[in-house]
């Protein structure tokens, strides 16, 4: 059997599963030689994980980085968050996209003043019954705000084993993978070990054929121009602003198919955005 530095520099696997210890190595000195700075990964404070947890999903990382402190400040702990008012988390919000990830991250925050004292359990079976958590979001809020080893796959990591262990592969499912991130976790420090995997599937982004292409699980993101998910966007923006505007104006100002319009505005009634008076709308009053 070839040595793993020569699988390094020729074809076949980069890794096979006996290699693990070589595996680990070459992603940690990765990480601890350039491993990239954010602001929550200067803290284990588990309010700053959550928020920054729910802020990266279907979030390019620079866009939370520049938003996370803004956020931070303005609700700088579970109590604060809970009882802002919704207009107020949906304006620091603004330019994340995706806004049902704001009134989820919200809810969390009640949840967890009703419900469990003001402390974010460290359980993510727990975790992943909570709004907008699922089962990998729930584990990775668990590595990195109170270092369990727990293992989950996300992007960047199924980037990772996909061109580290299945380079000649095509539709690479993740029951494939999962037993391989279980054996590779570095027990040692999972916080760190799950931030290098990512950094490193970062690099693998910008300097090789997206292997995640590959996952049978792959779907590209629909563009956002032209969109639903922008034209919810533009009508937030502008009832942010404070204003209540009828059905009219926001058609107008909005500049889109009208029937489309009122389509959206009945959606965004109905998950808890806005509210209507007659046929005029604002953002819903939620604060407690």
């Amino acid at each position: 059997m070839p040595s793993t530095q020569q699988r390094l520099t020729g074809p076949g696997p980069l890794f096979t599963p006996e290699d693990i210890p070589a595996f680990q190595d070459l992603v940690l000195s990765r990480y601890r030689s350039s491993g990239r700075k954010f602001p929550w990964r200067e803290t284990t404070n588990p309010y700053a994980t959550l928020v920054s947890e729910i802020m990266l999903q279907q979030t390019q990382v620079g866009r939370v980085a520049e938003k996370f402190p803004q956020f931070m400040a303005a609700f700088p702990d579970f109590s604060a968050l809970a009882t802002a008012p919704l207009a107020d988390v949906l304006a620091q919000w603004q330019g994340m996209g995706y806004n049902r990830r704001a009134i989820a991250l919200q809810k969390c925050a009640r949840k967890i003043m009703e419900e469990f004292y003001g402390e974010l359990p460290d359980d993510p079976e727990i975790l992943a019954t909570f709004p907008g958590i699922g089962k990998a979001t729930a584990s990775s809020i668990c590595a990195f705000a109170f270092n369990r080893p727990v293992v989950f796959i996300e992007t960047n990591i199924r980037r990772v084993f996909i061109h580290c262990f299945f380079p000649g592969s095509e539709s690479v499912d993740d029951a494939v993978i999962l037993p391989l991130v279980r054996d590779a976790l570095y027990h040692g420090n999972p916080r760190e070990w799950y931030n290098a995997l990512m950094d490193y599937g970062t690099e693998l982004k910008k300097s090789v054929p997206n292997p995640n292409r590959r996952s049978v699980h792959y779907s590209r993101q629909p563009a956002f121009e032209g969109s639903d998910r922008k034209i919810r966007g533009e009508i937030l923006r502008l009832l942010l602003s404070g204003k209540t505007l009828s059905e009219k104006a926001l058609v107008k100002q909005v500049g889109e198919d009208p029937d489309r319009t009122r389509r959206i505005l009945t959606a965004l009634e109905n998950e808890g955005f806005i509210t209507t008076k007659g046929r005029s709308f604002s953002i819903a009053d939620r604060g407690q």
